[in-house]
């Protein structure tokens, strides 16, 4: 069963949030990483350890973070050893250490869903699919281009469960599920363009400093607690111009098709008279 996301450490400027916990698995899987790779970096000291609860080892959006930091500068040609010495001298208190603070704020995830796995049969189950296996395979591997789904075996995992929910609800109202993934396929790049906007926002807040260099100590807290703030905020952008939107689109629609229904009611007048 999925654990409740709890209240983060805060400092002294720091607003409460929840704070995703994961298992292993889980982490390995939200942060596109391997099991193997995190124990590897354990072992490196370049993660910390997870919190211990009996036999289990919960991670929290403190590894997330340092793991997507891991990764960034692994991809940018900065090898294992040159990201152990820079762990290490943010782990020894040099102002390196307010990176992560910063990278937490901007690099942790901005959905608090945990993902969960499916069967086929569950999936063929919730999406009402019927037709044969082919069928349901091509509609599967959509899904799967889509980032919808993800295999995971015999089984796929969705780590947006309520996404697929919301679908599955559409697709048992009659709308066909090749039209919903064409749909998504569709508005994909426009929901890119949206983030990209909104992640700028968040980003520019380090705009009055240097590129290449850190903020002052002394402005880390107060920086660190503005961007906290913009995120939501963001959130809530979002939603309301995509409710404004929808009620623009629906209300032009209906009027079109009511004054469509109208026009072919109408009784066919007589022909007109003869004109002298």
């Amino acid at each position: 069963m999925p654990r409740s996301p709890k209240p983060a450490p805060t400092g002294d400027t720091l607003p409460a949030v929840e704070r995703n916990e994961y298992t292993v698995d889980e982490l390995a899987r939200v942060t596109d990483s391997t099991v193997r790779n995190i124990r590897a970096y354990q072992d490196r000291g370049l993660l910390a350890p997870p919190e211990k609860r009996g036999r289990v080892g919960v991670y929290d959006d403190t590894h997330a973070s340092r793991l997507k930091l891991i990764n960034h500068l692994l991809a940018r040609g900065y090898t294992l050893a040159n990201i152990q010495d820079l762990i290490k001298a943010i782990d020894e208190g040099h102002d390196l250490r307010s990176i992560l603070g910063l990278e937490n704020a901007i690099g942790s995830r901005w959905s608090h869903e945990r993902p969960r796995q499916y069967s086929l049969v569950e999936l063929a189950r919730m999406f009402g699919v019927k037709g044969t296996p082919a069928a349901l395979t091509r509609t599967v591997s959509k899904a799967i281009e889509l980032g919808l789904l993800e295999r995971d075996g015999l089984s796929f995992v969705a780590r947006s469960p309520a996404t697929l929910n919301a679908g599955a609800t559409m697709a048992q109202a009659g709308i066909p599920l090749a039209d919903l993934l064409d749909a998504v396929s569709v508005s994909r790049p426009h929901f890119n363009a949206i983030a990209k906007v909104l992640v700028d926002l968040v980003v520019r807040q380090l705009d009055r400093y240097e590129a290449d260099a850190l903020p002052p100590p002394a402005d880390v807290p107060a920086l660190v607690d503005a961007i906290w703030r913009v995120r939501p905020l963001g959130m809530v952008l979002v939603e309301s111009e995509m409710n404004r939107a929808l009620e623009e689109a629906s209300g032009d629609y209906l009027g079109d098709r009511v004054a469509a229904i109208m026009e072919s009611s109408r009784p066919v007048r007589a022909g007109k008279k003869k004109e002298r």
